[in-house]
């Protein structure tokens, strides 16, 4: 059975652009029409997210630098595609369990956070 891989994006302001990806299985073997779907009504406009909220990697520009005027929080789903590679969810997650993730999180609201906060709190650690 194939699995999906859950591809997303990190564009600054100027238009820079960090990838990555996220692999799940599907036992639910649900369509990618169905995922596609299901993911662009539970996201902002434009595909907007906080992926953080949803328990995937962030990808932003900034995590080794500092953050300037053109960062801020939000990452942004391109698409899903087959995949043959081996799951590699952090959490384990079917495909099915992370789109009812990311439903329950949409109900609850998308929090914006300024990312120059975010790096202020880790520098105080």
């Amino acid at each position: 059975m194939a699995n999906v891989r859950f591809n997303y994006l990190y564009r600054d302001a100027g238009n820079y652009k960090k990838w990555a990806e996220v692999v799940f299985s599907n036992p639910e073997r649900l369509t990618l029409e169905s995922l596609t779907t299901d993911l662009r009504h539970a996201f902002l406009e434009e595909c907007l997210f906080i992926a953080h909220q949803i328990r995937i990697p962030e990808a932003f520009l900034f995590a080794e630098g500092g953050a300037t005027s053109d960062d801020h929080c939000f990452h942004e789903f391109d698409a899903v595609e087959i995949s043959f590679n081996v799951p590699n969810d952090r959490y384990s997650r079917s495909i099915g369990q992370f789109i009812a993730e990311v439903k329950r999180e949409a109900k609850r609201g998308w929090k914006a956070f300024d990312p120059h906060d975010r790096l202020l709190q880790r520098s105080s650690y």
